[in-house]
């Protein structure tokens, strides 16, 4: 299917696809092709929800990377082939709503508390004070960090997006340490070579390193950090609008989730069991020394 991916590649980058969503989107579509042992040229309808069935029963695909492969077969079809017909009667499930998980400030405190390499800690320090994802961080340069107007170019987000947030003070006196020490020059965490930016694997490994040490016992990832980092600016009373523009959410729909987490707005709320216990006293009381897991 060589011309074929051709075709669908340059369909892709015409669209302004991202290089990763390329990736993922031609790989899918060569993996239908060897299933069939078929150019999917010659796959209909039929095919097509044998094939996605196979992703979910056998293959047992996570939600979100199904979502991936089916949106890669659909542009294969609507746009390449321009065979709609095909994937229009074929439906793909809708996405949950899933609250995000969240640190308190005193789990992420203990996250750069027990990171001594001074690399490591700049690094989880920006994610979290600028709200980055894994792969922004990564691909962060020296010149993407502003001091005179305290804020962190990011190019090439999601979907190819740049935004500006803001420079934490504390962060860029990590930062200057850093670079006193390792003296970056294009990229600002350079990987092992030094012409390459550190890749995302490696980050996450430093986050799950710090995690372990720190004795965080929440499925918390790297993006997480993101995660907090919009949820504690809510909480000390950040508007939506501005939390939506430094996570360069394009919908505020996308940012309202965080108010679902945020105590900000129930920090005052009394839960009607404890007016009950004022009245009944028959539960013992716990010592107050008393090291609970919770």
């Amino acid at each position: 299917m060589g011309k074929l991916r051709d075709q669908m590649q340059a369909d892709l980058q015409l669209r302004g696809i991202t290089p990763g969503t390329q990736a993922t989107y031609l790989r899918e579509v060569r993996n239908l092709a060897l299933y069939f042992k078929k150019s999917p040229e010659e796959l209909g309808e039929k095919e097509i929800k044998e094939y996605l069935l196979y992703l979910i029963n056998d293959k047992k695909l996570p939600e979100g990377t199904f979502r991936n492969y089916y949106c890669g077969l659909k542009f294969l079809y609507r746009h390449t082939l321009k065979r709609e017909w095909v994937m229009e009667k074929i439906l793909c499930p809708k996405r949950r709503q899933k609250l995000p998980l969240v640190l308190d400030l005193s789990e992420v405190e203990a996250l750069f508390s027990v990171t001594r390499n001074l690399k490591h800690k700049a690094i989880l320090m920006i994610t979290y004070s600028s709200g980055l994802r894994v792969s922004e961080a990564a691909r962060l340069k020296v010149a993407d960090i502003d001091s005179k107007r305290m804020m962190v170019r990011i190019q090439n987000g999601k979907k190819g997006k740049d935004r500006y947030s803001i420079l934490s003070q504390t962060a860029l006196e990590c930062l200057r340490q850093y670079w006193i020490k390792y003296r970056p020059k294009e990229w600002l965490f350079e990987g092992q070579k030094k012409d390459r930016p550190l890749s995302t694997s490696s980050i996450r490994s430093i986050f799950y390193g710090a995690k372990k040490r720190a004795g965080i016992r929440k499925p918390a990832s790297v993006h997480t950090l993101r995660h907090s980092f919009a949820t504690h600016l809510i909480e000390a009373g950040t508007s939506l609008h501005h939390v939506q523009l430094l996570l360069g959410h394009r919908s505020p729909t996308t940012t309202t989730v965080y108010l679902h987490v945020s105590r900000h707005n129930l920090a005052q709320v009394t839960s009607p069991l404890d007016g009950l216990l004022i009245k009944n006293q028959s539960l013992p009381k716990a010592e107050s020394q008393v090291n609970l897991p919770i």
